[in-house]
């Protein structure tokens, strides 16, 4: 089959050669096991159960996670298999499967969800670059309850200097509204932990502040901030080829964070999370040796 699944449609035949996204129609993981830092309300006392699945369509030059996503490093596994995983994460006390960057194994995900529908009773969380397409989004609907997209670029260049994706705001932007329409409002459960909506982040970068301030505002003004959560991080960390890029080869400083912090407030974003500036640590980086695969 052609594959279209993601908006770089590469257009080739995955079951005989890799996609853009340097895997082939195969489901590969790089680790699944519980995570305890997403957001409180994602992660709380029990964790998050993380799918990390191997390949990605973005490809960041300053990914963290780049051992799989540019180095796919991962094991191959089953669709039976995936959907085991899913019910031992659920049997460790998981808060929620959480599928982190699995865009470009949607179909795959479908089927392994349909094998457990009636067992997994934890809400299904998928995290996203922010770059996939309507139309593939609209395939999941009914099957995930909590949407976790980024938004990484609101400028085109810094898009395409980054991650060769000009068009990455286009698509993101009608992604994260079509995610909205899907799981409304967000809803808790007694413990304080998201049962169903969405939660929108974006990573403040070195030199990005007027970046970070335009894509802020447009949350403000395109989505409705007492039904959803906003994530502001800053985490960002140069790795990867990030030596390749001067101006983000460093960490972000104070000023660069609370500009933005500022705007958030102007912008009347009061629902969410802001990560202190000292969450820049290479040690919150997952540690991809093939756990619970």
């Amino acid at each position: 089959m052609i594959c279209t699944i993601c908006p770089r449609c590469c257009n080739v035949d995955r079951s005989k050669q890799t996609g853009y996204c340097g895997v082939g129609d195969t489901v590969k993981l790089a680790r699944a096991a519980l995570h305890y830092w997403e957001e409180p309300c994602i992660s709380g006392e029990n964790g998050s159960g993380t799918v990390f699945f191997s390949g990605c369509p973005l490809k960041c030059v300053f990914c963290q996670n780049h051992t799989i996503s540019a180095g796919h490093f991962g094991k191959e596994i089953s669709i039976q298999r995936l959907a085991e995983i899913f019910l031992e994460l659920q049997q460790q006390g998981a808060n929620n499967i959480n599928l982190v960057t699995g865009g470009h194994y949607v179909l795959q995900i479908i089927q392994a969800l349909e094998l457990v529908k009636d067992k997994l009773h934890i809400p299904v969380v998928y995290n996203s670059s922010g770059y996939e397409t309507v139309q593939t989004l609209r395939l999941l609907s009914g099957y995930v309850d909590i949407y976790l997209p980024d938004i990484k670029y609101f400028s085109p260049e810094r898009a395409k200097r980054y991650s060769n994706a000009p068009d990455y705001f286009a698509v993101a932007s009608k992604a994260v509204q079509e995610m909205f329409s899907q799981v409304g409002a967000v809803e808790f459960d007694e413990r304080g932990i998201l049962k169903k909506g969405m939660v929108v982040r974006h990573m403040v970068m070195p030199n990005g502040v007027e970046d970070s301030m335009d894509i802020l505002t447009w949350i403000a003004e395109n989505l409705p901030l007492d039904e959803i959560l906003v994530s502001v991080m800053s985490q960002y960390t140069p790795f990867y080829k990030s030596c390749e890029y001067p101006e983000i080869n460093r960490r972000l400083t104070q000023e660069e964070y609370d500009r933005v912090l500022d705007w958030m407030d102007c912008m009347g974003i009061e629902d969410g999370f802001v990560q202190e500036l000292s969450s820049a640590k290479e040690e919150y980086t997952p540690d991809f040796s093939g756990e619970g695969v």
